[in-house]
């Protein structure tokens, strides 16, 4: 049995041993699966069971998040306020 702390926490960055930086984007324990996306913005889905197998292996590791997390995510700018808002009127 894994032990508690190789259970994927969402939103937490992982990598694997000398391979890209990936996020648990979702975890679902009821049908054994983890979607992960890595910063490219690839998304991949694993079984539970194969990363309880590479977490004992110590083929997955706790990373730090990127300084610019945004790479794998889409960031729509018009929904960001501007400097200018009150020139707009």
């Amino acid at each position: 049995m894994a032990s508690e702390q190789s259970k994927p926490a969402v939103g937490a960055w992982y990598r694997f041993v000398g391979a890209d930086l990936f996020e648990v984007v979702a975890l679902d324990e009821d049908d054994g699966t983890i979607e992960l996306q890595y910063f490219d913005g690839t998304v991949e889905e694993m079984d539970l069971e194969d990363w309880n197998a590479h977490w004992l292996d110590s083929e997955i590791e706790v990373a730090a998040a990127p300084e610019d997390w945004t790479g794998s995510v889409d960031v729509d700018t018009e929904d960001e306020p501007t400097a200018n808002w009150r020139d707009a009127n």
